[in-house]
């Protein structure tokens, strides 16, 4: 069924092909503390998918390099500009192809309908390095990126 979500506007609604996220990251690096305008950012993976067809006039991108070279490319709502997702572009297959198994799609957490306090316990918060918050006791955390295999490994 996959979990709902939505920009801020309500304009881009989608649905993740899974119920429930692969993982779920906490980052405090500062680019998603720019990225996010707060202390850091939310991401949830899920295998990769594409926005509906419909809403494909609503989305703008922007992508950057990130620390290891790699493109970003973020989707984001041309309307109300909030992120819905970003993926890396070595993984995005051609037109008409199927992605590769371990090709994902990171939703930003505040697009989740259901997210919740229960889900966000098995967060794992990365970049703490940067974090200009404290990170609650008990909660796997990593001054930088965690070891591979990440896929937010930027």
């Amino acid at each position: 069924m996959g979990m709902k979500a939505r920009c801020q506007c309500g304009k881009i609604q989608f649905t993740t092909p899974t119920d429930k996220p692969l993982k779920l990251w906490i980052c405090h690096c500062t680019e998603c503390q720019h990225q996010s305008s707060s202390a850091f950012g939310i991401t949830a993976t899920f295998p990769y998918f594409e926005l509906p067809d419909s809403v494909s006039s609503l989305v703008s991108t922007y992508t950057r390099v990130t620390l290891k070279g790699r493109e970003m490319e973020c989707l984001f709502c041309r309307e109300c500009g909030a992120r819905l997702f970003h993926r890396f572009r070595d993984t995005v297959p051609p037109a008409g192809e199927q992605p590769e198994f371990s090709a994902i799609t990171n939703v930003k957490g505040g697009c989740l309908e259901d997210l919740d306090k229960d889900l966000l316990r098995t967060a794992v918060h990365i970049w703490c390095q940067e974090a200009i918050v404290d990170i609650p006791e008990g909660f796997e955390k990593w001054d930088q990126a965690p070891p591979q295999p990440n896929p937010l490994v930027t």
